[in-house]
């Protein structure tokens, strides 16, 4: 009988360990039986095309391992963009509830509060790495939860593009005059210091980025690098491809409806988290590898250039009165522009002494 006992014990202790992952004292009934974990589904919702090279498999991937870790308890539904919803409406419909999580990029969202563009990335700022700093030790990521919370969103680093390149244009940019009255597709503060440069910024979803540069409805854009970049075609459609400097570091999101989030287990909290992470490590390093073999393979019309001096120099300075004038005129951008400024003091003596000598060094 006590070995009929032990078995029968055994076999639901392994049943359960197969439904829903690790198991701690706490998760066990008074009686000692141990409770399984019930099946939560999520409707995740992303602002990319189905299977979207690096940024959408991304996803699938993150999908794949939340359930993988949760033993099949927890089981997220990745739905591209305009299948459930279109692409830049993801953040208000996970707002109202009507869809449990999203994926993609903070700085679609500055209309709806300017601060929210330095959570995705600041011209000629910090990159992935310094970011992700910020982020989870500097106080960054907890002035981004207060301020999503009051849209009833919870948020999770969701990946990083690394150092983006600044961009496809269909006529050489010689000098800061060649900017004014130019139609470009670029998001978030990018886009406003190009604004003050004298161009028009224009924001797309990815799907209609290349109609657009094709059919000179817009004359520049860009996207994020040469691996990504070359599916999109830009290739075909603009000959001059520009280094980077407004996206140096660019945050993706993961990004769920609060409610719902609070309503999750602890132990799929925690698996979810770690699936983020884990995206976040993989997509950088993805993006590295796929980018320097992308840029190899580039075809002959292709003409790598640097923006002219008085440009950068002129951008500086528009960055600089952007970032004064939008403290000025929201308190939330002030108080999380600081929080993004004091990390930055006190990183870049470590940066300089450290990374930039040994890159100097190397070079």
């Amino acid at each position: 009988m006590k070995r009929r006992d032990f078995l029968s014990t055994s076999a639901l202790g392994l049943g359960a360990l197969g439904l829903g992952g690790c198991y701690r004292e706490e998760n066990r009934t008074p009686e000692g039986e141990i409770k399984v974990q019930k099946k939560v589904t999520i409707k995740l919702a992303t602002s990319w095309p189905t299977h979207f090279p690096i940024m959408g498999t991304g996803v699938d991937n993150f999908a794949k391992r939340c359930f993988e870790l949760s033993g099949g308890t927890l089981e997220i539904k990745v739905y591209p963009k305009n299948i459930l919803v279109p692409a830049l409406q993801v953040f208000d419909t996970t707002s109202l509830g009507q869809i449990d999580a999203f994926h993609s990029g903070v700085y679609y969202w500055k209309g709806k509060n300017s601060a929210f563009s330095i959570f995705g990335g600041m011209p000629l700022g910090l990159t992935s790495e310094e970011m992700i700093t910020w982020l989870k030790f500097a106080g960054g990521m907890e002035l981004w939860r207060e301020l999503y919370a009051k849209f009833n969103l919870y948020p999770l680093i969701g990946g990083s593009t690394g150092p983006q390149m600044g961009g496809w244009f269909k006529k050489p940019i010689n000098s800061l005059s060649d900017l004014k009255g130019l139609k470009m597709r670029i998001p978030g503060l990018g886009g406003e210091v190009m604004k003050k440069l004298g161009v028009n910024p224009v924001l797309l979803p990815p799907g209609e980025i290349f109609t657009s540069l094709e059919r000179g409805t817009i004359d520049a854009t860009e996207w994020v690098g040469p691996a990504l970049d070359s599916i999109m075609g830009f290739d075909k459609a603009a000959d001059y491809y520009y280094t980077g400097w407004h996206e140096p570091g660019s945050i993706l999101e993961i990004t769920f409806n609060k409610n719902k989030w609070e309503q999750l287990s602890p132990q799929h909290q925690a698996i979810i988290t770690s699936a983020s992470e884990e995206m976040t490590g993989t997509m950088i390093q993805e993006f590295r590898y796929k980018n320097a073999k992308a840029l190899q393979e580039l075809p002959d019309n292709v003409k790598i250039k640097t923006f002219p001096k008085d440009m950068m120099d002129a951008a500086k300075i528009a960055l600089d009165e952007v970032l004064k004038l939008e403290s000025k005129k929201n308190k939330d951008f002030k108080k999380v522009l600081d929080s993004y400024n004091s990390f930055t003091k006190i990183n870049k003596s470590w940066d300089d002494i450290s990374t930039k000598n040994f890159l100097n060094i190397r070079a």
